[in-house]
């Protein structure tokens, strides 16, 4: 987590992050370049257009409400393809697991969360709006041209943002605690971000070595980790068995996204 290109700086952004780099499968990093992470893209400047533009990202995944997109929609550059990719439910109860829900028969293998956060987490990696959404999100990664890039993000960058990116990263075989570092460094690059600063090498180490991933927030995110993984018995079982891909698709995802 030292390359300073993790945090990309743009005019109407403050959280838009590079998620290359990390250590996954079999000892092979995710590329960079490839998958961004952000807060909100409404407020993009000419520059950033013309910047996006130049860094090939060709999807744009927003995982806002509707009533958030129509407020503050994003400000689209060429080439892009915008997606509805609601993350939580437009209607209030469409969150609920019922009894004749087709997941029912995980429920006495899925793990209690403490915290109120990470249940809200877990709750949405279970309900079929969030589903839908993730699913969304994979099958772009997996149709990616190969010299094309994609964002997703919601209004800060931090919630359903971090969601899907700690489904990505389980995927490519990502540990938990780096992915529990990757959900907090939005809270500790959120100064740099406002303050239109890339941190140093040496002070993204002191940021990422400061982190208590054990406490608080860090526990919430693994809401996704500990439930795919005690849930569902891995990433594989969710991905094939719940988001309807094949073992192929796996393969392929970590093929195009591991190097």
């Amino acid at each position: 987590m030292t390359d300073n290109k993790r945090l990309i700086t743009f005019d109407g952004t403050v959280n838009f992050r590079d998620i290359g780099g990390y250590r996954g499968l079999n000892g092979k990093k995710t590329k960079w370049h490839k998958i961004y992470r952000s807060d909100s893209l409404s407020s993009l400047s000419d520059n950033d257009q013309k910047r996006l533009t130049q860094m090939e990202v060709t999807v744009d995944c927003d995982l806002r409400s509707s009533h958030e997109q129509a407020i503050a929609p994003d400000k689209l550059w060429p080439g892009v393809k915008v997606l509805d990719c609601h993350v939580y439910a437009e209607n209030p109860q469409g969150d609920l697991i019922e009894e004749d829900h087709p997941l029912y028969k995980f429920l006495h293998r899925i793990p209690k969360m403490k915290g109120y956060l990470g249940q809200i987490y877990q709750n949405v990696l279970l309900s079929k709006e969030g589903q839908a959404a993730f699913k969304k999100v994979f099958q772009q990664l997996l149709t990616l041209p190969e010299n094309q890039a994609l964002v997703y993000h919601c209004s800060a960058g931090k919630d359903r943002t971090g969601m899907i990116t700690a489904l990505i990263l389980t995927g490519l075989g990502v540990d938990d605690e780096t992915i529990a570092q990757d959900y907090l460094l939005t809270n500790q690059l959120y100064p740099f971000g406002l303050r239109k600063k890339i941190p140093s090498d040496s002070e993204m180490i002191n940021l990422v070595n400061q982190m208590n991933v054990t406490a608080g927030e860090g526990r919430a995110i693994k809401g996704i980790t500990t439930t795919l993984r005690e849930g569902f018995g891995g990433f594989e079982t969710y991905f094939t068995k719940i988001l309807g891909f094949t073992k192929q698709d796996l393969e392929k995802f970590r093929k195009l996204y591991l190097a």
